[in-house]
């Protein structure tokens, strides 16, 4: 497990690819990480040099950047870096550096973001899955003790209509603080 983990914070320098493959889907796009630093003579920021990285990602991380991520926007890329080195018959060598994305976001010192959770595809043959003829089990109410009496329903409905009048008007509810050990 000797890998090389990155965070490279870029912009989008081309349109993502996204591509339904036969071991899943499958998306890249360029990333353009320029180095910046303070030129004392200018009394400026100053670009540096531009390091261009391939951003492979796959499976549901693929269908959310083909949906999320456009070319100029700034991102910030988690993954495992890989270079490799190449030589084609009447071709110099060429080197290309690529980053297998574990996570992908937007940069939000730079810019707002307006997050939407994704549906997530059900795997085939995962078990307890619906259509994929396991044993269904309901869903154990954790939260919820079911009351023994009339009068504990009541007490239950009376809190719950008052839990919901608060977060519908936009209160929090309150939580006990964190033990610091």
């Amino acid at each position: 497990m000797n890998e090389t983990i990155v965070c490279a914070v870029g912009n989008v320098a081309t349109q993502p690819v996204y591509r339904e493959l036969a071991s899943g889907p499958s998306a890249r796009f360029r990333l353009a990480v320029t180095a910046r630093y303070w030129d004392r003579e200018k009394n400026a920021w100053t670009d540096g040099h531009t390091n261009f990285f391939t951003v492979w990602a796959n499976r549901q991380l693929a269908a959310n950047v083909a949906t999320s991520v456009s070319v100029g926007e700034p991102v910030i890329v988690q993954g495992r870096l890989k270079v490799r080195t190449e030589t084609r018959e009447g071709q110099q060598a060429w080197t290309s550096a690529d980053i297998d994305a574990v996570a992908i976001g937007h940069d939000l010192s730079r810019g707002t973001a307006a997050f939407r959770r994704s549906v997530r595809t059900e795997q085939p043959g995962a078990p307890g899955m619906p259509g994929m003829g396991a044993a269904q089990q309901p869903e154990p109410n954790w939260e919820t003790p079911v009351p023994d009496t009339a009068a504990e329903a009541a007490a239950v409905a009376s809190v719950a209509s008052v839990a919901s009048v608060g977060e519908a008007a936009g209160a929090k509810p309150e939580r006990e603080p964190a033990a610091v050990t």
